[in-house]
């Protein structure tokens, strides 16, 4: 009788323990490619791993000159990466969302941030060190193929943004992001701007001043129409990458 009720307790812990690690992958591992490709047991062992932390809206998670050993997750949130020039002048690098992550470089050896991490909204974190990433991708090949293909996209947008800011004028900047959010939003015309005004003017070197004449330009020639809360119409992509989408 006292082994059936110890047997009882042990499988009670164990489903305990797993609807508790589903609910961890759930809502982090899950979302994550260079993960969700693993296997259930898989992706349990990882979240034996992580921990969440959460953050307030304006809250900096790293900074500049920080020792980076941690791979960080987005599981709630947005989360915005960005440099600051000598003059205090902020870069916007890239806006993370849920699913995104930073502090790869951490992956292979000893480093500082070269970059700052903010939340812009209420924003939980999943949280992995070097070591235990370290010794999944040894145990899990499969994981290190996905972190190569994120890191090649990342090195393509890196080298687009740059050409941009040496060769396009701004209002081809602004005409080109638009038709990129909008080949994002699944063949809607309308889609919501993934950041701010102030925050798209740093992502695109230009000033907010600049982002919102040229959007009344825009407006105003019948390409695009500007809604509330950060909602934009395409009108005519066509002529808008015909009359600004050129170098």
């Amino acid at each position: 009788m006292r082994a059936r009720m110890d047997e009882k307790v042990k499988d009670d812990q164990c489903h305990s323990h797993t609807n508790h690690c589903e609910c961890q992958h759930n809502s982090c591992i899950s979302v994550v490619p260079i993960f969700n490709h693993l296997e259930e047991k898989q992706m349990c062992e990882i979240a034996k791993v992580m921990h969440t932390v959460s953050y307030k809206k304006g809250e900096v998670i790293y900074r500049a000159g920080n020792d980076s050993d941690s791979l960080y997750i987005v599981s709630k949130g947005k989360v915005k990466i960005y440099r600051l020039s000598e003059s205090g002048k902020e870069q916007l690098i890239r806006i993370l969302q849920i699913g995104d992550f930073t502090g790869e470089l951490a992956l292979f050896n000893e480093c500082i941030h070269e970059a700052y991490a903010e939340a812009m909204e209420q924003v939980e974190i999943c949280k992995m060190k070097r070591t235990d990433l370290q010794e999944l991708l040894i145990k899990y090949p499969s994981i290190s193929l996905k972190l190569l293909s994120e890191f090649s996209n990342r090195l393509g947008e890196a080298e687009k943004q740059t050409t941009r800011f040496a060769t396009e004028k701004v209002d081809t900047r602004i005409a080109l992001y638009l038709a990129e959010c909008l080949e994002d939003s699944k063949h809607s015309s309308e889609f919501v701007l993934p950041m701010t005004k102030k925050n798209l003017a740093s992502y695109l070197g230009t000033t907010p001043e600049t982002i919102s004449r040229k959007f009344y330009e825009f407006e105003d020639a019948g390409l695009i129409k500007q809604i509330a809360h950060n909602r934009i119409e395409i009108l005519d992509l066509e002529e808008l990458l015909l009359i600004y989408g050129k170098a």
